[in-house]
């Protein structure tokens, strides 16, 4: 039987916020609301879905551990913490006794993420586990040691490679690699490169697949204010660390959100089969790219019969598509790279990743290689079949449901990506957004439906007061129907919501209805987007987003006309129009100019030579540039600095920025 969660102290809203939905009784600091009997017993029907008596993943992640801190917390470089896994407390070290608010499978999973400390996971291979969302990899060299992914930021990196040198000792960094072009797996580097002698550093191999400066410094530039609000959803980084918010993410607790850095490789890995000898290591390359990450290797360590996955396969079923916003994955070509991994590397008699905890023995590691490449291409083959039957992306997801053989284990279950919307990745992939269905080929925007639905309904009251009765019901249904009535809800009552706003009971039971399906949810990312989505029904949109600043030493190393491309989808059409203006901007310190022309409501780029006319000229350095592009230095302010010169007419080029859209991050998502 699932523990019922105690009732919390009644909280009341404060005088003037008529609008803001009013709390239960039993709510939270955060408002969410108690389980309903809906909730526990559909949490109770999913202790017979998985086999919760195999504990030998807590065997395997607690294997080898050398040294562990009790309260394992990393301050920022300015102010505040980065890292503090004593929030993750109140969840049972042996994922037992789960709440009836948390899902048993996810409850498992994050105690199994809450496991962190320095481990061994084979002669002359260890690794820091839980000091950030990845893993950090210590390889023994003939002279020193070997880091493979040096974390998200740079206080959690630090603190990682200090707790390793304080329990393995001291021994010169002889290269570092970089797995793929995700920021968890290279962000922290500089945490590393800070402890590092001059001699060191100079020697220092810095190994990474080819396309990895273009994708690491790409990834985020153009869409990156959306990605990084969407990112708040999918990670709940609003919502508290207790049995009713934030329980971790899946793949790991969560994200580092801290001081961020890049290096530049010395050495790229071109093709699969490559062979290295780094510092009297042999490696012998897979590249994955086009897989999880649009840049990524594996490797394999012949005289360890060692395989590191990367983020090839992990603990759980990753992402076909990312929730926070990203380009779809391919299914198919990431499964034959892991089914090239199972054969080429089949020797091998330990596995490793950059996330969630080792593996031991040729027979276990082939039947795990086995079962996430058939996971990932029965979820293709299976959605394509689906597809070219006719079926819409929801009929698919709907109906598409793993065989037998392939949900007997935990390590390929939805923690992270799902069934369901990987279903729909693929379903996108192939043919994009459109059903064919005439009706949604051009249909009204949100609110503006809202309103005729709600309309056609008799009204909001009418509505509410249906809704409360069914969601009354849901607690006498089977756990199937009382989701699908939870569901169902949760449409019907985002209608009301967007047709009118303010509208507080609205508000207030769709955040009910968003905290069960919160807390029905095995994938931890489904689980932040539900209870972040109730979070800010009650409290509102957040004031300020994430600062693109932290960004700045990435930015650093970024390719400047990236951020043209930046430039050019901020361009506000209607300040632009009937606009035709040149800007010439010259980076003083690279001996580079680049031609920016608005015409037609658009906005161009190209690299010139230098004295190239144009109506207004901008000569500084990279720098500032950097500085005024994550808000750290003002245009106005800094026009009258000796860090720039200027050519032609200043209002030209106070006209060309004031045409520039400035992006807070903050924009709301479950109301108008």
């Amino acid at each position: 039987m699932l523990k019922p969660i105690s009732l919390a102290t009644a909280l009341l809203l404060l005088i003037g916020c008529d609008n803001a939905p009013q709390w239960e009784d039993n709510a939270d600091s955060q408002g969410h609301t108690a389980p309903t009997m809906a909730t526990v017993k559909a949490n109770e029907a999913f202790l017979e879905k998985r086999p919760f008596t195999n504990t030998q993943d807590f065997i395997n992640a607690r294997k080898g551990l050398i040294a562990q801190e009790p309260s394992l917390v990393t301050e920022h470089l300015q102010q505040g913490l980065v890292w503090n896994m004593p929030e993750y407390d109140f969840i049972n070290t042996d994922g037992e006794q789960p709440p009836a608010s948390v899902n048993p499978s996810l409850w498992r999973q994050v105690a199994l993420n809450n496991i962190h400390g320095l481990f061994e996971v084979t002669s002359g291979i260890y690794q820091v586990r839980g000091y950030d969302l990845a893993n950090m990899t210590i390889i023994e060299s003939d002279n020193g040691w070997i880091i493979v992914d040096p974390l998200t930021a740079r206080e959690t990196a630090s603190k990682a490679y200090l707790f390793a040198q304080e329990h393995l000792g001291k021994k010169p960094l002889k290269a570092i690699l970089f797995t793929h072009s995700h920021i968890d797996h290279f962000g922290g580097v500089q945490g590393v490169i800070q402890h590092l002698s001059e001699d060191e550093k100079s020697a220092l191999q810095i190994i990474a697949p080819v396309g990895f400066e273009e994708e690491a410094t790409s990834e985020n530039i153009i869409a990156g204010t959306a990605m990084s609000r969407r990112a708040m959803y999918m990670y709940g980084k609003r919502l508290a660390r207790n049995e009713r918010g934030h329980v971790g993410t899946g793949l790991g607790k969560g994200p580092a959100f801290g001081t961020f850095g890049i290096e530049m490789p010395t050495t790229l890995i071109h093709e699969t089969g490559t062979q290295l000898s780094i510092d009297g290591v042999p490696f012998v390359f897979q590249t994955v790219s086009g897989s999880e990450a649009p840049a990524e290797f594996t490797f394999y360590l012949p005289e360890h019969k060692a395989f590191c996955g990367a983020e090839l396969v992990s603990n759980n079923m990753h992402n076909l598509y990312t929730l926070r916003g990203a380009k779809v994955r391919d299914a198919r070509i990431w499964s034959g790279f892991i089914d090239e991994a199972r054969t080429r590397f089949a020797d091998a008699d330990v596995y490793f990743a950059s996330h969630h905890w080792p593996l031991w023995g040729q027979q276990n590691i082939n039947a795990f290689l086995e079962k996430q490449r058939d996971t990932y291409k029965f979820i293709h083959d299976q959605s394509v079949r689906m597809l070219n039957q006719g079926f819409t992306p929801n009929e698919i997801a709907e109906n598409l449901t793993m065989p037998d053989a392939l949900n007997q284990d935990f390590h390929n279950q939805g923690y992270y990506g799902t069934v369901k919307h990987n279903a729909k990745a693929v379903y996108q992939a192939y043919l994009g957004w459109f059903t064919a269905n005439p009706a949604k080929l051009d249909p009204l925007p949100e609110p503006q439906a809202a309103v005729r639905y709600v309309e056609m309904m008799g009204g909001v009251e009418r509505i509410l007061q249906k809704a409360q009765t069914q969601f009354n019901e849901a607690a006498n249904m089977s756990p199937e129907n009382g989701t699908k009535t939870y569901r169902w809800l949760a449409e019907l009552l985002n209608h009301a919501v967007f047709a009118e706003q303010d509208n507080s009971q609205a508000k207030s039971l769709l955040a009910k209805v968003y905290d069960q399906l919160g807390y029905q949810a095995e994938a931890a990312p489904w689980r932040d987007f539900y209870l972040t989505g109730a979070y800010e029904l009650r409290h509102g949109a957040p004031d300020t987003g994430i600062s693109p600043a932290v960004m700045k030493e990435v930015l650093m190393k970024t390719s400047v006309d990236k951020f043209f491309d930046s430039m050019s989808v901020r361009l506000i059409a209607e300040k632009a129009e009937g606009v035709n203006l040149t800007v010439n901007i010259t980076f003083t310190d690279l001996n580079e100019s680049y031609l920016l022309s608005v015409n037609n409501s658009v906005l161009h780029h190209k690299k010139v030579s230098a004295g190239t006319k144009a109506d207004a000229t901008l000569k500084l350095t990279r720098a500032l540039f950097i500085n005024m592009i994550v808000g750290e230095a003002g245009l106005k302010d800094t026009l009258f600095s000796d860090e720039l010169s200027l050519e032609g007419s200043k209002l030209d080029l106070i006209s060309f920025f004031s045409m520039l859209d400035k992006p807070m991050g903050t924009f709301n998502i479950v109301t108008p």
